[in-house]
Parts: structure tokens; C-alpha cells; sequence
């Protein structure tokens, strides 16, 4: 199964502090690991919000919203991809993370992917599917 696992953004990341040198190192060494397992499909940080932009779609509509956004919660700081066995397994990767914010309360969320076969329900005949699939191949996505 894959899974996406997010570092939730707190108020430091969302100022554009940068981690320590040390902290770097650590999560090279956390990441090595993940790679070695065969478990680390990406992972990268992301800017603060305020470099970023926000589409909102309602009634037709495409409104473009720039940020930075207030509500440090629901805003990702970064996130990696993992192929693991069972969502415990992702569990226990997470549980040698190094402190991803020292100094801060760090929230890491683990969510699975939908995987193509778990549209069989609305593509019965699969051809949908066959070409989604086709489509990830040609540009080089796992899935």
C-alpha cells in the first residue's frame, strides 16, 4: 500500500525557518533508511504558505487566493511517499522520525492512496483503469 505522510506546518515552518544543520543531517540519515527498506517512493519540504496559492472552485467559478493562510493545522509543511506492507508498519516508521520541529508541538498524519483498483466499482470493464495506467506509465509514476 502507499501512503502519503504529512508534517503538519507549525508556526515556525510557516515563518521559513530553515531546520539546523543538525536536524538536516538526522533526516538524511531517517531518509537512507526509508531508501535501504525499499520503502521512500519521494519526500520533499515545502515553502510557507505565503509563497503559495489556493484555487477555490464554487459555482462555476475559479477564484485564485494568495497567501499566506492562517490556519497553521490544516497546512502541510512537507510530506513523503511510502510503499509499505500495512498502515502499522507506516506507523512505525514515523515513530523514529526525528522530531521533524524541535521546539514545537510536531503533528505527522499518515493517509493511504487510493490505489487504481479501488475504482473497479465505477469501472466495471476496467478500461479506464488500462488507461490511467498507461498514462502513469508514460511519465513514470508509481502506481
Amino acid at each position: 500500500m502507499r501512503v502519503m505522510v504529512i508534517i503538519k506546518a507549525t508556526k515556525n515552518s510557516e515563518a521559513g525557518a530553515l531546520p539546523s544543520k543538525e536536524l538536516f543531517a538526522e533526516m538524511e540519515k531517517y531518509n537512507e533508511q526509508l531508501a535501504k527498506a525499499g520503502i521512500l517512493l519521494a519526500a520533499d519540504g515545502l515553502k510557507p504558505s505565503s509563497r503559495g496559492k489556493r484555487v477555490r472552485f464554487a459555482g462555476g467559478k475559479r477564484t485564485v487566493l494568495d497567501g499566506p493562510f492562517t490556519d497553521t493545522r490544516d497546512l502541510v509543511a512537507g510530506y513523503w511517499l511510502w510503499q509499505v506492507e500495512t498502515i502499522d508498519e507506516a506507523i512505525d516508521w514515523v515513530k523514529r522520525c526525528p522530531d521533524p520541529m524541535p521546539g514545537e508541538e510536531a503533528l505527522i498524519e499518515i493517509r493511504p492512496l487510493f490505489e487504481l483498483d479501488d475504482f473497479a466499482a465505477i469501472d466495471p470493464t476496467g478500461e479506464l483503469r488500462r488507461k490511467e495506467k498507461e498514462l502513469l506509465a508514460s511519465v513514470g509514476a508509481r502506481h
